[in-house]
């Protein structure tokens, strides 16, 4: 610490990433990257944009890629907003749509980065425990809430709502901004786009990081009522008026326009995991029933500390969180086929 710091910046307490470690031979399965690389076309428009117009700045709308978002999800441009990836993109939310008198609700057992967020921001909150079965019930939710916001599916457990169960919550919270974090939708989960245009307090935010394996381009976004999308816009135009640069804009659209390659890709992914839950279960895992990129397993005889040191030795880093509930549970990104083996192979060594 140092005395030429703020007193906001002694109270923090940052979020944790997950390790980007360099090692030899490394089965890297803990930070729920995309094994199988971005869209061809992708890559092409990403390498065609690193050109002399470097010089000059982006648009600082981004008016084409938010063009081409609207048109897929079948919306309106000005129901689109977009960032630096969607850690960006839920910052901007959590100061122009969740600081209320009332607090902020969200899981107990989620994405490590809202309450850094509600520190940072001065924003209070509650947290809703998840059941016995790590599920998020919406009748848990029926309390008084200046806003909510909830990742479909939930991370780390990767148990995903319905679009039914998310409407519900939506009825019981008519005045309350509500967002959706949908990082992990697109391996199996239902998005709750299509309520925005019944639902002007819903805001739906996505990335282009998992299912489109763009996590080193950093793109993410928002779909909601234009309202919303404005106040988000002020933010950003306060903080950075030119989030997104051209190679990334440019590497977005193609992705976008890439339908093909998305669905191949998304269809594998779902199949290493199912393969991967196969495989754990086999070797004596309980399995919580993901639509993630990721799994949430423990072993009913090993310490999740322990197994995750017993992987790192054999060169597979995985995901372990120590909080209490959960300290017993491994995170696992669906990796390629050959990862997967190889975790199989060395868990299987572990727990024998």
């Amino acid at each position: 610490m140092s005395r030429f710091w703020s007193s906001l910046t002694h109270d923090l307490k940052p979020y944790v990433p997950g390790e980007q470690p360099r090692m030899a031979d490394l089965v890297k399965l803990n930070t729920n990257e995309n094994p199988l690389g971005p869209s061809p076309r992708a890559l092409e428009a990403i390498r065609e944009a690193a050109a002399d117009t470097l010089r000059l700045y982006p648009d600082p709308q981004a008016t084409a890629l938010r063009a081409s978002l609207a048109a897929y999800h079948g919306v309106k441009p000005e129901q689109v907003f977009v960032g630096n990836g969607s850690d960006e993109v839920l910052a901007h939310a959590f100061v122009a749509l969740l600081k209320h008198d009332a607090p902020l609700l969200f899981p107990d057992i989620t994405y490590s980065f809202y309450p850094v967020y509600c520190r940072l921001f001065g924003i209070a909150y509650e947290t809703v425990p998840l059941d016995q079965a790590m599920h998020i019930r919406v009748a848990d939710y029926r309390r008084p809430a200046g806003a909510i916001i909830i990742p479909n599916p939930n991370a780390p457990t990767g148990i995903a709502l319905s679009r039914a169960e998310i409407e519900a919550l939506l009825d019981e919270h008519p005045d309350a901004p509500v967002v959706i974090d949908e990082a992990y939708v697109d391996f199996g989960a239902e998005t709750a786009i299509p309520l925005v245009a019944s639902h002007r307090n819903l805001l739906v935010v996505q990335t282009m990081s998992k299912s489109r394996a763009l996590a080193g381009l950093r793109i993410g976004y928002a779909i909601g009522d234009a309202d919303l999308v404005d106040a988000l816009t002020r933010v950003k135009d306060s903080f950075n008026s030119y989030p997104l640069g051209r190679p990334a804009q440019a590497g977005a659209i193609a992705s976008i326009e890439d339908e093909a390659y998305f669905q191949q890709s998304r269809v594998r992914v779902i199949a290493g995991r199912e393969r991967l839950t196969r495989g754990l279960k086999g070797a004596g895992f309980e399995v919580l029933p993901s639509l993630a990129n990721f799994v949430f397993a423990r072993h009913p005889a090993h310490r999740g500390a322990a197994l995750a040191a017993a992987l790192r030795e054999q060169a597979v880093i995985v995901r372990h969180f120590t909080a209490p509930r959960i300290s017993d549970y491994l995170r696992i990104t669906v990796g390629s086929d050959e990862q997967i083996d190889r975790l199989l192979s060395a868990l299987s060594g572990i727990v024998k």
